[in-house]
């Protein structure tokens, strides 16, 4: 059996940010109720060097948005990365789910040999086809900050597992 590039690209996706929305949920809830700000939550991250929750959803959210668009051969839409509570992450996700929804699989599939450039002009310019991006730049890439998301919250206390990190 063959999978086609669409499959493996804008329902998982969508599938994974929608979990991603889930856990944001079952976040908030947890903090407004001990009465702390939810400000610790948002700031919250791994390591001093890395990336607080917020740029985590909003690189997911890029590179969900990137890739499909990219491989659709459409523009890829811009949001401005000014999220600052958990109902910003939710509109923004929401705004991804929208433009997901929108591509079809006719604009994907058998767009594995087109090629795609990252970084174009600069010394990190990158070229792939468009299987290589996705399989081995994109999904990754996005799976890394959905991941680093999930793991910020439960580091910080949220009860999440397995069964919310996957999702419907």
């Amino acid at each position: 059996m063959i999978i086609s590039l669409y499959a493996a690209s804008v329902p998982v996706f969508k599938q994974m940010l929608g979990a991603l929305s889930n856990v944001l949920a079952k976040a908030e809830a947890p903090a407004t109720a001990k009465g702390f700000e939810p400000d610790a939550l948002l700031q919250a991250r791994l390591f001093p060097d890395m990336f607080g929750l917020v740029r985590q959803v909003q690189i997911a959210v890029d590179f969900s948005k990137g890739a499909s668009a990219r491989l659709a051969g459409v523009e890829i839409p811009s949001y401005p990365d000014v999220e600052k509570t958990f109902a910003d992450l939710q509109a923004l996700i929401a705004k991804a789910l929208e433009f997901l929804s929108s591509i079809k699989p006719e604009q994907i599939d058998g767009k594995e040999g087109i090629e795609i450039v990252t970084r174009p002009g600069t010394p990190k310019e990158t070229r792939f086809t468009g299987q290589s991006y996705l399989l081995t730049y994109g999904l990754p890439q996005f799976f890394f900050h959905v991941t680093t998301a999930y793991a910020i919250l439960r580091h910080n206390g949220v009860e999440v597992g397995k069964r919310d990190y996957m999702g419907n």
